[in-house]
């Protein structure tokens, strides 16, 4: 079977790819296992300087896979999931997104927390927690409304707004957007400059501009209380089930 994530070292940048393209690359909790490996391998690893993540085919990654998250809700501190948000705020490393697509739920909140974010001319991003009788999570609903205004925020956690590439640049979602065959070379490129800079002052630099994690952390370790106790709820079931059924959801 495809490894349904991907990593490579090349010229002291890690690469791992979201594989798993017939689904638009959803994330189940083997996958959030895999990242979250290689990233903790990466921490410690001296032949590794920056990070890129990206999706094969035509999406970034649509998310997590509902099915998988249903049949095993990803509850406390163990879970691959919770792991994988923990290794994005606590990384020391440059984290660079290269966003060739779609870009849904975590697809979105996980870039709030990479350094350089470049998208293709075809990404789309969005974030339907509410859609799906979820809450946001990755502390995005702290990092989102200080990146792009509440109002922004609002429309796209609270009506599920789908934001074009060019759109999430002028936000400040990305930092530049290129022709869809040119991405992963400028994403690699990015990778490779930082992977060459003084890594202690780029580590630094990082800590500085991130601010205080540990309120960072304590909204998403809120975040994930909520959406713990949100898997369970009777609105889910109807939200999964009406995608499921591809039929309007039915609140009452």
């Amino acid at each position: 079977m495809t490894d349904l994530v991907t990593t490579e070292i090349r010229d002291r940048v890690l690469t791992i790819t979201f594989n798993r393209a017939d689904k638009k690359n959803a994330l189940t909790h083997a996958m959030y296992a895999k990242v979250v490996d290689a990233m903790r391998a990466a921490e410690s690893d001296s032949g590794v300087r920056a990070i890129l993540f990206t999706g094969a085919g035509d999406s970034f990654t649509a998310g997590n896979d509902l099915a998988d998250f249903r049949d095993t809700p990803p509850l406390g501190a163990d879970a691959p999931v919770t792991q994988f948000l923990q290794c994005l705020l606590t990384a020391r490393k440059p984290l660079v997104m290269a966003v060739n697509g779609l870009a849904v739920g975590v697809g979105l909140t996980m870039l709030l927390h990479a350094d350089i974010v470049y998208a293709s001319e075809s990404a789309t991003l969005s974030a339907p927690f509410v859609d799906l009788a979820l809450v946001p999570e990755a502390a995005s609903s702290l990092l989102l409304p200080a990146r792009v205004g509440h109002a922004r925020a609002a429309e796209i956690f609270m009506l599920g707004k789908r934001v074009k590439a060019q759109e999430a640049l002028a936000m400040g979602l990305v930092s530049a957007v290129f022709p869809d065959g040119e991405l992963a070379d400028a994403a690699f490129a990015a990778a490779l400059a930082l992977s060459k800079k003084a890594p202690e002052a780029l580590a630094l630099t990082k800590k500085l501009m991130r601010g205080d994690l540990d309120v960072v952390g304590a909204r998403m370790a809120e975040e994930g209380k909520l959406f713990g106790e949100r898997l369970k709820s009777p609105e889910l079931l109807e939200a999964i089930m009406a995608f499921m059924q591809k039929r309007p959801p039915n609140f009452g």
